[in-house]
C-alpha cells in the first residue's frame, strides 16, 4: 500500500498547516483531504502537485517513487551492522517521514563500507606487494646506514679529516638515496585527488564512469573512438576500454535510429527485436540498456555476471539495483547460467509494500577458453530487467536483493537469516 497520504500529513503537519487551511487551498474538502492522509483514498498525480504546490515542497518528496530506492539502501545498512537492534519493519515509515535522515543514513553507511573497501585494498597492498615490499626495505636500509655513519662520527673524536669527510659523503648519499625513496613510496601510496573516487573499486568506478551519461556512450554511436569522450581516470582505462569495445560493436551491428524505431514498433521485447534483426540476444539487451533517456522509452535495468556468479556490469534500474546487496539464487540470471544458450524469461517481483514487479530476459553464453580445449569455457550471463505495472500473475518469481535485507520469511532459498522483520498488517 502506498504512503503518499502518510508523507501528506507529516510534510502538512512539518510546515504548520491545519488540515482545513489545506484543503481549501487545494480546492478539495477536510473530510476528503483527512481520507487521504488515513490512506482510505487516493491521491492523482496533479492533486499531489497541488499539494505540494501548497505546502512549498519539490513533488517528489510526497510521491514514492522517490522512497522505494531508499527504503532499500536504509535497509542495507541496518543489516550490515545486524548487532544493533533496528525496528527494520518501520524503514518504510521512517523514509516517509524522515527522508532527509534517511537519506543521510543510507550515504553514510556507503561511505563507511567505501572505506572498508579501501582499508581492505591497502591491506592486501601492504601484505603482498612486492614493489612496497621493495621500497620499505629500502627506507629501513638508508635509515640504518646514516644511524650507523652518523652514531661513529659522534662516538670517536680521533677519526682524521679524510674519514670524516668519507662519512659525511656516505651519510649524504645515504640521505638523498632515503629522500628519493620516501618520495617515490608517497607517490605509490598516494590517494587520487578525487577522494570518492580514490575510494572505489575498479568495478565501481567504471560503474560510475558509465552512470554519469546513463550507460549512453553518445560518442560511440557513430564510430567515435572512446578518447572523444569525456576524460576517464587512469585506473578505469582497463574495464572502461573493454566495455566500450563492446559497446562500439555493438553500435555498428545495431545503428541508434534504425534500433529504436524497431524497438518501437516491437514494445521493447528482445526476443522479438532478436528475431526481427537476426542480432544475439545478448546484444539486443545490452543496446537496450545503453538507450538514451526519452519520453515514452522505458528504463531498462542490466547485470552481467561471469561463470562464478560475481556481478561484473551492473546498470540499476528504479527499485531494482543489482549491486546494492549480494544477490538473490532466485534471478533468473543464475539460472540460466545453467544452461548456456537458452533464454530465461518472466516476471521477478520483490518483497515489500510496493512489490514492484520487473519483465526479466536472461540468457548465458559460453565461449571456449583462449588457453585450449582443455579448460572449461568462458561462461558469461546477461539479464535485462523492465518495471511492468499490474499484477505479477500466479508464475511470478518472488526474488529479493540480498538475504540480510530480505523480508520473505519462507523462502526456500534463503541461505542465511535476515534482519528485516518481516511487517505487521498495522504496519502496511
Amino acid at each position: 500500500m502506498d504512503r503518499i497520504g502518510e508523507r501528506i500529513r507529516a510534510r502538512r503537519m512539518d510546515v504548520g498547516l491545519s488540515q482545513r487551511d489545506l484543503a481549501e487551498a487545494v480546492g478539495v474538502s477536510p473530510s476528503y483531504l483527512n481520507l487521504i492522509e488515513h490512506g482510505k483514498r487516493a491521491a492523482g498525480g496533479s492533486l499531489v502537485r497541488k499539494l505540494a504546490l501548497a505546502m512549498q515542497l519539490d513533488v517528489q518528496l510526497l510521491s514514492a517513487r522517490e522512497d522505494e530506492a531508499l527504503v532499500e539502501r536504509v535497509r542495507t545498512a541496518a543489516a550490515r551492522l545486524s548487532e544493533i537492534a533496528t525496528e527494520t519493519a518501520r524503514t518504510e515509515a521512517f523514509v516517509s517521514r524522515y527522508p532527509g535522515f534517511a537519506r543521510l543514513v543510507a550515504e553514510q553507511a556507503a561511505r563507511i563500507e567505501a572505506l572498508d573497501t579501501r582499508l581492505r585494498m591497502l591491506s592486501d597492498r601492504i601484505t603482498y606487494d612486492p614493489e612496497l615490499a621493495r621500497a620499505l626495505h629500502g627506507v629501513i636500509s638508508s635509515v640504518t646506514a646514516i644511524q650507523s655513519a652518523a652514531g661513529i662520527l659522534t662516538s670517536d673524536d680521533s677519526l682524521d679529516a679524510d674519514w670524516q669527510a668519507r662519512f659525511h659523503r656516505n651519510i649524504h648519499d645515504d640521505a638523498r638515496r632515503l629522500a628519493e625513496t620516501s618520495r617515490a613510496l608517497i607517490a605509490y601510496l598516494d590517494v587520487p585527488h578525487d577522494a570518492d573516487r580514490g575510494l572505489m573499486t575498479p568495478l565501481e568506478a567504471r560503474s560510475a564512469a558509465l552512470a554519469r551519461t546513463g550507460f549512453h556512450r553518445a560518442h560511440l554511436e557513430t564510430g567515435g573512438s572512446r578518447r572523444s569522450g569525456a576524460p576517464v581516470d587512469q585506473a578505469e582505462d582497463p574495464l572502461l576500454a573493454r566495455h566500450d569495445a563492446q559497446y562500439a560493436k555493438d553500435a555498428a551491428a545495431l545503428p541508434l535510429d534504425t534500433f529504436r524505431r524497431t524497438a518501437d514498433r516491437l514494445d521493447y521485447d528482445p526476443l522479438r527485436l532478436s528475431a526481427e534483426l537476426g542480432a544475439p540476444l545478448a546484444r539486443i539487451m545490452r543496446r537496450l540498456a545503453s538507450l538514451p533517456s526519452r519520453p515514452g522509452t522505458p528504463d531498462h535495468g542490466l547485470m552481467v555476471i561471469d561463470g562464478a556468479g560475481a556481478v561484473t556490469l551492473a546498470k540499476p534500474v528504479e527499485g531494482f539495483n543489482p549491486s546494492q546487496g549480494r544477490g538473490c539464487s532466485m534471478w533468473p540470471i543464475f539460472g540460466a547460467l545453467g544452461q548456456p544458450g537458452r533464454a530465461a524469461t518472466g516476471t521477478v517481483v520483490l518483497p515489500g509494500e510496493t512489490a514492484r514487479h520487473f519483465a526479466v530476459h536472461a540468457l548465458a553464453e559460453a565461449a571456449p577458453h583462449p588457453g585450449g580445449a582443455h579448460l572449461a569455457p568462458l561462461i558469461q550471463a546477461t539479464m535485462l530487467l523492465r518495471a511492468v505495472p499490474g499484477d505479477a500473475g500466479p508464475l511470478a518469481i518472488p526474488a529479493g536483493l540480498d538475504c540480510r535485507i530480505c523480508q520473505r520469511s519462507t523462502c526456500a532459498a534463503r541461505r542465511e537469516p535476515s534482519t528485516v522483520t518481516p511487517p505487521r498488517r498495522q504496519d502496511l
